[in-house]
């Protein structure tokens, strides 16, 4: 069974040789197609091309790619390996409801592994959920989505947390099928997890930065009562933007003798921020606790300062990105494995616009819609 679905894929779930396939159409062939063969028109690659070049032109919802495909020339049809029909083999779009039924039944997990970029040197990833809120109805919760993001603000994947459970049963099955040697994975108070940390650093070889609130009581006392006044390693930054100012402080402990009960663990750093309103004068202070197994060689407090920082990009680079930009949380796709797929797509549209040098997704889809049946299929490389 593939990843989070319960169709049977022609692969139990995406390797790294078919994420690595070159082309987006290539690895989109891996896919399995969930209709049934009889009455089916259009090829299960072609639909989701339509999709995702419509998705990175701008369209919101399955009315706006089912119009974007039925306005797209015949050199545009023939790029995306829409179907031919009459003596005149002219191309024919898929219709928004063959459109809306592919993305509502396609794997979900399957889909945003392929449509993610590879964490080749990509130095840390954070982990963090968004839930899409206007995806909610009578019976069921909003879709709720965990995703894994490196430093860079590229998407790796993405996995739907099932109703009745919360982000932490899906950590593990997230991160599973990535080469995650070397790297740092960053993730908030919730996933500070002894069976967490021992899935990466024991299974995946790679090292952690877990953020301790109070929900750890205990590791959050012992951390509270290390002699961080006895500390040495300090690492001071101030910035300006944004309408205020802010100072932090950064105090690093190396914990290995001090009996600090938790897998792994070498250092534990002690971060306080304080931000000053520049218009009312208002300041605020705040204390986070982070304890990571790096030692102190290969992360300074300058470093570690960076990599607690490196957990808002999943915030500020992806979830603001899709609630402002494509209005995610106003979407009303609620049924099927829809939500996750239209967000996945969302996801491929901010990497790929990214990667070709547009820090601004808002403008870059502006970019996009001058020309869109031409810019979005020539990012996406398609022949």
């Amino acid at each position: 069974m593939c990843r989070q679905s319960v169709t049977v894929c022609l692969v139990k779930s995406p390797s790294r040789q078919h994420r690595g396939i070159v082309g987006l159409d290539g690895r989109l062939r891996t896919l399995s197609d969930p209709r049934r063969r009889r009455g089916r028109r259009h090829s299960l690659v072609s639909v989701l091309l339509v999709a995702a070049c419509a998705v990175l032109a701008g369209a919101l919802s399955y009315a706006a790619v089912g119009q974007w495909a039925c306005n797209a020339p015949q050199d545009a049809l023939a790029r995306l390996g829409a179907r031919t029909a009459g003596p005149f083999d002219v191309r024919q779009a898929p219709s928004t409801s063959t459109i809306r039924r592919v993305l509502l039944a396609v794997c979900p997990g399957g889909l945003a592994d392929l449509l993610g970029c590879v964490p080749d040197e990509a130095g840390t990833v954070a982990v963090d959920g968004k839930s899409a809120r206007g995806s909610r109805t009578d019976e069921a919760p909003a879709a709720h989505l965990l995703a894994a993001v490196t430093g860079s603000g590229q998407t790796l994947t993405q996995w739907r947390v099932p109703d009745k459970t919360n982000e932490i049963t899906c950590f593990t099955a997230l991160l599973e099928p990535f080469d995650l040697t070397g790297t740092v994975v960053t993730a908030d108070a919730l996933h500070t997890q002894r069976e967490h940390a021992k899935f990466l650093v024991e299974r995946k070889e790679a090292h952690y930065l877990l953020t301790v609130k109070r929900n750890q009581p205990h590791l959050h006392a012992a951390l509270r009562a290390l002699p961080w006044k006895q500390c040495t390693a300090v690492r001071y930054d101030r910035e300006a933007g944004h309408g205020r100012r802010e100072t932090r402080s950064v105090r690093v402990l190396t914990v290995t003798g001090l009996g600090l009960d938790f897998p792994h663990v070498v250092q534990a750093a002690k971060i306080l921020r304080h931000r000053t309103n520049t218009k009312t004068g208002r300041t605020a202070r705040q204390t986070v606790y982070a304890i990571t197994d790096l030692t102190s060689r290969e992360a300074s407090p300058q470093r570690i300062g960076r990599l607690a920082r490196s957990q808002w990009v999943i915030e500020n680079r992806l979830h603001h990105v899709r609630d402002t930009t494509f209005r995610e949380d106003a979407s009303k796709i609620r049924t099927g494995h829809g939500p996750e797929n239209m967000a996945a797509l969302r996801n491929l549209a901010i990497n790929t616009l990214r990667d070709h040098g547009h820090p601004n997704i808002a403008a870059g889809l502006r970019e996009m819609s001058f020309h869109p049946f031409t810019r979005p299929l020539d990012l996406l490389q398609l022949p």
